[in-house]
This record gives structure tokens, sequence and C-alpha cells, in this order.
């Protein structure tokens, strides 16, 4: 009995290392209970003839198969008779199992591989082990039902995590089992109660001695043996191809147009019963669509299928539960607000990336389901202000333009870049920019290539330029924001109305979502407000003409002016000839004048700028001079076309000037300079000044402060190209700055 009891016990202990990677309780279960019948039923058999036990454990086989079907049916909401759900569930379980989401819903189609395994695996190594006692060839079942669990589970760390204990407890029991098979036949002679202790207690230390070795060799060789694999174990499921979406929802984003065209169309009802702190009126949330090749944005997600549960629940964000009944929403997609947890009434695939679900079939009328999402609320702007966005080469997939990006856009983009010192402002500035410029309508067609966006941000207005509807919003913020290094995706969705469950086609939209670092994707609304003045693109921004493609040179046709002024020509001169001769002393004395004030222009701005500058930083008391400093500090980034913003605090002006330093330059093939001088000590004395007045820093910190500050702003200058540097020294405007300061 004691080797049934091991086998048994290995039997359950493969299922158990399936139980991190499922939802509940079970799939154990029914595992721990189709591994005791079937070791049951071969013990109960084996002093029958051997062809008994097959037969009896193929019917205990089938009522277990039926109470599998039955209970987890029930269990998962899977409606239909027994047979056919157990028919459907036999021919597609590996395919099922292979796409399942994590952690995978216990269903028909889920579980009755793992139960009929194991059924399997337990009659044929009670058998081998108990009928004919060859007890190490039993393992071989067991052995296998547990690779293929580990197999299964593949690259999944909390399931690897929180089954450490499970090969200890398996190679525990495989060893009981060898001790109890382990007597030796004496002839048929009885053993004294001296002869089986010492039997007993030599074998005891024999296997005592056996796992002493194994424990050792496992410490110095499992090191070396662990470095010949992979790092992350094979995944299965990478060799099934997960759900597919068809055209249709692979872009929902082109659809936007025609429902708000159709701004009745009753799309679904959605009731909405927000938990304590969560959003009154939140967007529900269809598709998100990541990646943009120049002419569509697309989805680009991988849907496996989910039961239930749709994933590891980490508790942030108030809960929302939503009740969503469709009417004429059409595709696969299905509504639901950001991020679902759990599903009720429907079997869905789920995307983990984006948090979205969809279905395996066309959406009918009538559906009827139940979401439960975690509403994540959105950072505070204060946070956001400080916060980074990953980098290029983790956000790559986020940051691609393909093709030729338009330069006007371009342009605009650089525009719109100026002076801005984190990624959080470059998105605030797009956002600005659009809702300020640009009018909303519902009867703008469809569209975001490149060619639509150009149209839509400095198109003529009377052929529909300068307006659309969110799609065109969306699509010009995240190509702006994409030229700008800002990590960004599309989200397509409807608006909630408190009070109406109804949605309609009027309230479709779209709306970008920027990554940042520590917060996720955080959502932007570029769409103009009510109280939005609309001021014309052309009083803020116009495109230049590209270099290489110069407009063709056109003759303007004569003016009445110059016909008239030709037809005098024509007649003889009426005035004296002393006129001619004045107008010849005029253009004379213009001619010889305008290279002297030129010049005196040229030599007389730098001396003065220079010498300005020179009284500032030697003369005064220390506080004075440091104050004179950091006031050439920013009259650099003035000139280097980068000021500061007046919110920000010294320290922050001086991490900001550390950044505005480097120039502008879209080319992948400039050399990196090294570093600009810092300012971080200049700002602490300044800050210094500021609290402490004339008695705060010394002699010996305003010399400090002096050449800090101009060898920041020599090297600042140093980095402009060679027009701006002339540019900057024949600049007057610091002599007006400084008389402000």
């Amino acid at each position: 009995m004691l080797v049934a009891l091991a086998l048994l016990g290995m039997l359950v202990l493969s299922g158990l290392q399936l139980a991190p990677i499922y939802n509940g309780t079970l799939l154990p279960l029914l595992v721990t209970i189709a591994a005791a019948a079937s070791v049951l039923i071969s013990v109960a058999v084996r002093r029958l003839p051997a062809y008994t036990a097959a037969p009896a454990s193929v019917l205990g086989l089938a009522a277990m198969v039926f109470a599998t079907v039955r209970v987890s049916a029930q269990a998962g909401q899977v409606a239909g008779p027994v047979p056919d759900v157990a028919r459907e569930a036999l021919a597609n379980s590996i395919p099922r199992l292979l796409t399942a989401l994590i952690p995978i819903e216990p269903q028909p189609d889920t579980v009755l591989l793992p139960v009929i395994a194991t059924w399997l695996a337990g009659l044929a190594a009670a058998e081998a082990g108990v009928r004919y006692r060859r007890v190490l060839l039993s393992y071989s079942a067991p052995t296998v039902l547990f690779g293929g669990a580990l197999y299964l589970v593949g690259p999944d760390t909390t399931a690897a995590r929180t089954t450490t204990w499970i090969p200890l407890v398996y190679a525990a029991l495989a060893i009981l089992g060898l001790i109890a098979s382990a007597r030796p036949d004496l002839g048929g002679e009885a053993l004294t109660g001296a002869q089986r202790r010492t039997l007993g207690l030599r074998l005891g230390g024999g296997a005592l001695a056996g796992l002493a070795v194994i424990v050792l060799l496992s410490q110095l060789l499992g090191p070396t043996v662990a470095e010949q694999g992979n790092d992350t174990p094979v995944d299965p499921r990478n060799y099934v191809t997960p759900p597919q979406l068809d055209a249709l929802d692979e872009n929902p984003l082109v659809r936007l147009s025609g429902w708000n065209l159709n701004k009745d169309q009753h799309l679904f009802d959605a009731v909405v019963a927000p938990g304590p702190g969560a959003q009154q009126e939140p967007l529900i949330r269809l598709a998100i669509l990541n990646d943009y090749d120049g002419v569509t944005w697309r989805i680009g997600s991988v849907y496996r299928n989910a039961g239930r549960v749709l994933g590891r629940s980490d508790g942030d964000g108030p809960a929302v539960t939503q009740t969503i009944t469709i009417d004429e929403l059409d595709g696969r997609l299905l509504p639901g607000i950001a991020t679902p947890e759990r599903v009720e009434g429907v079997r869905v695939a789920y995307d983990a990336d984006t948090g979205t679900i969809a279905l395996a079939d066309p959406v009918a009328r009538g559906l009827r389901y139940t979401v439960t999402s975690r509403q994540k609320p959105r950072p505070d702007d204060q946070e956001l202000f400080v916060a980074e966005v990953p980098s290029p080469e983790e956000a790559g997939r986020f940051l691609a333009l393909p093709g030729k990006v338009p330069d006007s856009i371009a342009q605009l983009g650089s525009q719109l870049g100026e002076g801005v010192s984190n990624p959080y402002q470059r998105a605030f500035a797009i956002q600005q920019w659009l809702e300020e410029h640009y009018k909303l309508v519902a009867d703008a067609p469809s569209g975001h290539s490149y060619p639509n966006v150009e149209h839509f941000l400095f198109g003529n207005r009377q052929i529909g330029g300068q307006k659309g509807t969110s799609e065109q919003f969306t699509a010009a913020f995240a190509v702006l924001a994409r030229l700008a290094g800002l990590p960004t995706r599309v989200a397509v969705g409807f608006q909630t109305h408190k009070g109406s469950p109804a949605i309609r086609g009027a309230d479709a939209i779209a709306w970008p979502e920027v990554e940042f670092k520590g917060f996720g994707w955080v959502a932007f609304d570029p769409l103009p407000k009510s109280d939005t003045v609309q001021r014309p693109v052309e009083d803020d921004f116009k495109p230049k003409a590209p270099p290489s493609n110069p407009p063709p040179p056109s003759v303007p046709p004569p003016s009445d002016a110059t016909s008239v002024q030709a037809s005098h020509s024509a007649r003889p001169s009426a005035a004296p000839a002393v006129t001619s001769g004045g107008g010849n002393v005029l253009v004379l004395v213009v001619a010889a004048g305008v290279p002297v004030l030129l010049l005196t222009y040229f030599v007389a701005v730098p001396l003065l700028v220079a010498r300005r500058r020179r009284q500032r930083l030697s003369t005064g008391p220390p506080s004075v001079r440091i104050d004179a400093a950091w006031n050439e500090v920013l009259i650099g980034l003035r000139q280097a076309g980068r000021p500061a913003p007046a919110h920000l605090t010294a320290e922050e002006i001086a991490r900001y000037a550390a950044n505005a330093a480097e120039p502008r330059a879209h080319s992948a093939g400039r050399s990196l300079r090294p570093a600009v001088p810092p300012v971080d000590e200049l700002a602490v004395l300044v800050n210094a000044v500021a609290f402490a007045g004339a008695s705060g820093p010394g002699e010996s910190q305003a010399v400090r402060a002096t050449a800090q500050a101009t060898a920041y702003v020599e090297d600042l200058r140093g980095r402009r190209p060679w027009w701006r540097r002339l540019v900057w020294t024949l600049d007057p405007r610091p002599l007006r700055w400084h008389r402000r300061r």
C-alpha cells in the first residue's frame, strides 16, 4: 500500500504543479480525484486477472470525464448538453489550453486534458508498481506527467516561485516507494526481530546516504548544468496562433466618422456602477492602436482565450462594474472600461498589454455581459511634470514614424518643442496647440495618413482644412508627439452620460495616450473646449517651403501704376535739369551713409554689450555680482532661443539649462559633444542671495559664480551654428534686457 500511496502523491503533485497558472482550486481538486480514483481501481482489481484492469479503469474514466465536464461547465458558465460540450472540449483542448490567458479559467476545454492525462498516468503507474511490483518503472508515467506540467507552465515566473517545494516532495515520495518495495527474498525463512531491525537500519542508512549524495551532487553540478540551458524556458504558446482580428477590427479608428455622422445610431447600453473613488462618467474603451505605418493605425495586439478572470489584480484603483448589452455595434471587439479584470456572461479573448477584450466570433445583437474593471486614477500634473518617458530602445514601437513625414508637420513639431524642458510639457504644448487652433466637426471625412494629417493641420478652411473629428485631432497629436520623442498610442472608445445607459454614434471618440515611467499610459485630450477661442493657424505658424523644391519664378502682370509710369516716361520731361542732379546727390549720400551706419553698428553693439557685462560682473558687492552672473545665464538661454519658463525655480532652471545647451539635431549621424559646464552651484548661490541678502555669499563665491556663468554662456554660444554665433555677437537685445534687470 505504501507504493500505491507514493504513486498517488506523485500524481497529485503533478496536478499541483499546474495550480498557479489556473484560477481557483477546481483543477487541483479534479486532478486529485482523478489520481485517487485511477490508482484505487487498479489496487482493487490487483488480485483479478490482468485483463480486467483496463475495462474497469475505462469505465471509471468515462464517469470522471462526465463529472469533469458537468462541474467545469457550471463553474465556467458554459451552456449546452454535456455530450456536445465534451465533444467540443476534446476536439479543441490542446489549442485552447495553449492560447488561454494566464490565469486559465477552469472550463471543459482547459481542464479535460489534464484530468484525462492524470487518469491514464495513474492507471499505468499502478499496474506497473502494484500488480507487477516494478516500482522504478512505474515512476515513468508520473514523471512524464510532471514534465508535461512544467512545460505547460512555461516561463511563468509566478508559478515557478510558488511551487519550488513540489519537486522536493516528489523526490521524497519516490524514495519512500522504493524503500517500501525493497524486501529481500530469504527463501521463505522468517526474520527474527533483531534481523528486521538490522535490515531496517541498513535500508534507512542507505537511503539517507543516497539522499546525501544526491543533494551534494546537485549543489556541485547544479549551477554548471543550469548554465547550459536558456535563461527563459520555452513557452509552448508560441507554437499556436492566437485568435486574429479582421481588417474591420484591426483599425476601428476609421469607423469614427461613420459613427459620428449617424449620431443617433444605438450601439449598445452600458449600466455603469462606479465604486468609491471612481470617475463618475468614465470613458469606455473599445481598442488600443499601437502601430502606425504612415497610412493607418493598427491594433497589432495578441489576443488570448480567457475565462472570467482576465489577469492577476494588483489592487490599484477603484473598481467599476459595467453591464453592457450590445445593440447595433458590430465586429469582434467588446467595449469595457479600462482595465478589465473579470468578465461574466461571455467567453472572451484578452490582450494583457492593452487591457482590451474581443470575441472569437462577431458580436450579436442582444449579447449581454458584465465587466469588472480596475480604474487607474490619473497621476497629478505635478508628478507628471518631473516624470520621464522610456528610452527609444524601450519604446521603439511607440515612436516609429515610417516613411517621409511632411516637412510642414516636422516644422510644426519643432516649433512646439522649442524651449520646452520636459516630456510632459511637450505633450501639453501639443494638446494646447490643437485645442486652440482647430475646429471639431462631425461631418469630416475619415482619414489619418500623413496627407490627411497635413491637410487637417494646414489646409484651407474653405475646402475642409483645419477641422475634423476626434480621429484627426488624435492622429495629429500622435504624429507630433512621436516627432517630439514621446511614446504614443491611440485609443478608440465611447463617452458615457450620467443617468443614461444608451451609447450612440455621437458618443464615439478617440484620444491619444503617452507613456511615462512609473505611471504607465496617460490619456490626453486635444479636443477644443467649449470656452476656447479659436485662433487662425496662420497667425502663429507658417510652414516654410522645402529648400529642395523652391517655388517656380513668376513674373507679375504690370500694375496700373507701372503702366502710368511707362506712359509718363514716353513723354518729354518738363522738369528742369537741376532736379536730376539733386536726385543723384541724394543717392550718393545714401550709398555712402548706409555702409558707415552698418559698420558703426557692427563695432558699437558688441563693444557696448561686452562693456556692460564686465561692469555688472566685476563691480559691486558679491550678492549683486552673483545676481548679475545668474542674469547672464538667463540672457544666454534667451539668445539661444531656449528661454527658461518663468515658473521654474533656480534648481529647475539649472537642470533645464543643462538640457537646453544641446542644439536640436534630428540627424542620426551627429557626434555627441561633451557635457556643458554646470550651473548648479550658481543656482544655489542665487537662492542664498535671495534669502540671505548682502550677508550671504562672499567674495570667493562671487568669483566662482562669475566664472561658472561665463563658461556656460561661452559654451552655449559655441554650440550654435556659425551664423547663429554671428547673430549672437551682433544682438543688441541684451542691452535692453540688462536695463530691465
